[in-house]
C-alpha cells in the first residue's frame, strides 16, 4: 500500500479530529514519516483550534495503521482513499467528506441513484410499514435505497428493498467489521448477498459511540438524491439527516405516513418548514421530473388501495412462496 494510503489510515483513526482537519493533515504532513514526528502542542497551530484531548499518539495510530492492512487484504473488507477514482463522487462533494471510506460489497457506481429512507428506531405500524413499501417500490423501479440499519425504519427499508430483489446500501456508525445493532445483523448478511454494500468511515474495532451518527447521517445524505424521513419524533437523528441533506444541497422530503402522533413531531415540523411531502416512489420520482414506467406506478394498480397495501400483499406472495418467511412482525430469509 502506498505511503499517502497509510497515512491516510493513520489520521483517520485520531479520535478527536473533525473530518476536514483530517483532510488538513493528510496535506500538511505528507508522509507517515512527518505525522509521525509531530508532537501534541503543535497541534493547536496547525487546526487552528484548542485542543484539549491528550489522546495523541501518532506512532501508534500508524502501527495500528500498519496491522489494520493485514484486516484489509486478507478478508472481505476494503477501503477507499478521497482522491482515489472509486471514491463515491456524490461524497467527494459534500463540505466534510471522510478521507477513508471502508466497506464490504460493492462500491455505489459514480452514476447510482440512491434514495435515503430514515426515520426513528421506534415507528408505529403505519411507519414501518410505509418504509417497508417504500423500499419495495423504489426497488421496483430500479432505484436503490441507503439507510444505517438501525431497527425500525432503518431497517424496514433495507428489508422492503431486499423482498423485491432491490439493491440497498448500509452506513454504520461503527467499525465495519461489525454489524450494530445485532439484530440488524441477518439483514445485513442479505443485503451483502444480494450485491449491496456495507460502508462506513470508522476503521474495524471501533465501537458504535452516540457521537458517530451524526457523521455517520451526513454520509447516508451524501450519498443520495433524495432523503425521505418516514417517521420522526422531536429530536430524532433523522432530522440530523435532514438538516445535512439540506446543507448538502439534497432533496428532502417526509413520508405521509408518517405524521401522527408523537412518533411524527419532528417530521410535520419538517413539513411546516416546507419539506415535500410523498406517499410512494412515484411522487420521488415526480420530484425529478421522471415519469413512472407503464404499469410500475402504484397508484394505479387495482389491486390495492395505495402503495403500502400493493407491497404488504407482493410480501405475503412471497411468503407463500416460500421465500421469505415472517416472524413476529420481522422479514425472514432463507
Amino acid at each position: 500500500m502506498a505511503s499517502d494510503e497509510l497515512l491516510a489510515l493513520a489520521v483517520n483513526r485520531v479520535p478527536f479530529l473533525k473530518p476536514r482537519e483530517k483532510a488538513l493533515l493528510l496535506e500538511l504532513c505528507g508522509t507517515p514519516e512527518r505525522f509521525g514526528r509531530i508532537a501534541w502542542g503543535e497541534l493547536g497551530g496547525i487546526l487552528g483550534r484548542a485542543v484539549r484531548s491528550r489522546n495523541w499518539d501518532p506512532e501508534d495510530h500508524l502501527r495500528q495503521a500498519e496491522a489494520e492492512l493485514k484486516t484489509l487484504t486478507s478478508g472481505s473488507i476494503k477501503c477507499t482513499f478521497l482522491w482515489k477514482k472509486d471514491f463515491p463522487p456524490l461524497l467527494r462533494e459534500i463540505y466534510d467528506p471522510p478521507v477513508v471510506l471502508y466497506y464490504r460489497g460493492l462500491l455505489p457506481a459514480g452514476d447510482e441513484v440512491l434514495v435515503g429512507v430514515v426515520g426513528t428506531r421506534h415507528p408505529t405500524g403505519a411507519g414501518r410499514a410505509a418504509a417497508f413499501s417504500l423500499g419495495f417500490e423504489l426497488a421496483g423501479l430500479g432505484i436503490g435505497t441507503i439507510s444505517g440499519l438501525a431497527r425500525g425504519i432503518d431497517a424496514e427499508a433495507h428489508r422492503g428493498s431486499l423482498a423485491e430483489g432491490g439493491r440497498t446500501v448500509a452506513v454504520l456508525g461503527n467499525g465495519i467489521d461489525r454489524v450494530f445493532p445485532s439484530s440488524s445483523a441477518e439483514v445485513g448478511r442479505r443485503l451483502l448477498a444480494r450485491g449491496g454494500c456495507i460502508l462506513s468511515e470508522f476503521p474495524p474495532g471501533e465501537p458504535p459511540r452516540p457521537y458517530h451518527f451524526p457523521g455517520r447521517n451526513r454520509i447516508i445524505s451524501g450519498l443520495a438524491r433524495t432523503v425521505v424521513v418516514v417517521q420522526a419524533p422531536e429530536r430524532s437523528g433523522a432530522l440530523i439527516t435532514a438538516e445535512y441533506a439540506l446543507e448538502q444541497g439534497r432533496d428532502l422530503a417526509v413520508h405521509a405516513e408518517g405524521l401522527a402522533g408523537p412518533a411524527g413531531a419532528g417530521t410535520r415540523a419538517l413539513v411546516e418548514q416546507g419539506a415535500e411531502l410523498v406517499r410512494g416512489a412515484a411522487d420521488i420520482l415526480a420530484g425529478w421530473g421522471r415519469p413512472v414506467p407503464d404499469g410500475k406506478d402504484p397508484r394505479t394498480r387495482k389491486a390495492e388501495a395505495g402503495g403500502a397495501g400493493k407491497s404488504l400483499a407482493r410480501l405475503l406472495e412471497k411468503e407463500l412462496a416460500h421465500e421469505v418467511a415472517i416472524h413476529n412482525g420481522e422479514v425472514l430469509y432463507g
